[in-house]
């Protein structure tokens, strides 16, 4: 490339960390495709009668209400087992029943964006050095789903969680010296059109851009908040499932890094470079090409990044040791881990090394409730933090 290219794709990268590896066995065990009102499942089981039970389960692990699909046809073959037993595979091919149901209408999209400005702030302190950061995380936001109370009512609640974190900026420097503010951006900020092979789009009332667009606004929003109020300010952003860019049939087709929860940020941060004098002091990170994790470094702690999709459910640490393992990644320095993802607050220590998981910052997940009865408890966190101790971790909702 030219080094007019090469400086244009330019991003504000973190340290390398390689790629989880797969397990292809268990990967095709279950496999779904979707396309607009079709679908196709196929699982692997001892009996047929199996089969056809697990088929329903993968619709309602991708979010598809099964009452609203009808099996159309099925292909079924025997296939020997690691035992040496014989099972069954088969591929259910689906309909769905309902598919020109009236959408709910549109967001107000110009009053979501005034929604923006609309915040009186705490006075600014002018003493803003101290050997402690603040450190702000939240994530999916998923902007442009209908679920709960819709886009309307997550940027709402995004703004003021953004906005009551910075006015405990000013409650915590009255016991820790804060020079450092950090916001961690943790990815599906977006709903997008990838998710279950794009079974989500009648649920999605914004477009693509306009799910960036607010997007980039909140980050730019957060950038204006928080630049006057301390010495230094990062942002780090990592990508999520939702954010992804592009996908075929289901999966990923281009890069790790490529994704929209990201570039909105290289986004804000391509404005703050053009006022160096009023956003000198800030610095903004993503992940490497084709990586999927960033680390910084605040007050003496080193703090990862990670969306969350890259490990099972109460198996962070395993993932991390996973990772740590590596020559080439950073993440054996971490003394913290944020992550989001799993839409829910869990918090949890292993030696000195913490583990944080944020709440989502939409209401709830329909299909959740439905299926297991929970309803959201969305906000973000703030943590203070020094030389890898966090003795400060609060959870900030509407």
């Amino acid at each position: 490339m030219s080094e007019l290219l090469d400086e244009l794709l330019a991003k504000p990268i973190g340290p390398a960390v390689p790629a989880r590896a797969t397990d292809p066995e268990k990967d095709f065990t279950r496999q779904i495709e979707v396309k607009g009102d079709a679908a196709d499942v196929t699982v692997r089981a001892e009996t047929f009668e199996q089969t056809e039970s697990a088929a329903t389960d993968v619709l309602r692990g991708q979010g598809l209400d099964p009452a609203e699909w009808t099996v159309t046809g099925f292909r079924s073959s025997e296939w020997t087992m690691a035992n040496g037993d014989t099972g069954v595979s088969t591929r259910f091919s689906f309909a769905r029943c309902v598919s020109d149901a009236e959408g709910a209408g549109r967001p107000p999209l110009d009053e979501l964006l005034a929604a923006i400005d609309g915040y009186d702030p705490a006075p600014i302190l002018t003493a803003t050095g101290g050997d402690h950061t603040f450190v702000v995380a939240l994530g999916d936001m998923q902007f442009g789903k209908i679920d709960g109370d819709g886009v309307e009512g997550t940027l709402q609640r995004t703004i003021e969680c953004i906005n009551r974190a910075a006015d405990l900026l000013h409650v915590y420097r009255q016991r820790f010296e804060i020079g450092h503010v950090h916001i961690a951006w943790l990815g599906d900020h977006i709903e997008g059109f990838v998710s279950q092979g794009g079974a989500n789009t009648w649920r999605t009332q914004l477009t693509l851009n306009e799910q960036i667009r607010l997007t980039r606004r909140v980050m730019l929003h957060a950038l204006l908040t928080f630049a006057p109020r301390v010495a230094r300010l990062t942002m780090a952003a990592v990508p999520g499932n939702h954010g992804e860019a592009v996908r075929f049939m289901g999966k990923g087709v281009t890069r790790y890094d490529d994704s929209h929860d990201t570039e909105s940020l290289i986004a804000v941060k391509d404005a703050a470079d053009l006022n160096p004098d009023r956003f000198g002091h800030v610095e903004f990170f993503v992940p490497d090409t084709d990586e999927l994790t960033v680390v910084v470094e605040c007050s003496g702690t080193v703090v990862a990044h990670a969306h969350g999709h890259q490990f099972r459910p109460g198996k962070h640490f395993d993932w991390w040791r996973g990772q740590a393992f590596g020559r080439s990644s950073a993440m054996h320095q971490a003394d913290v881990l944020l992550a989001g993802h799993l839409h829910h607050e869990f918090i949890e220590a292993d030696g000195p090394r913490t583990f944080i998981q944020v709440p989502s910052m939409e209401s709830e997940s329909t299909w959740f409730r439905h299926s297991k009865g929970a309803e959201g408890a969305p906000g973000l966190i703030v943590a203070v933090t020094r030389e890898g101790r966090v003795p400060v971790k609060e959870v900030v909702t509407q």
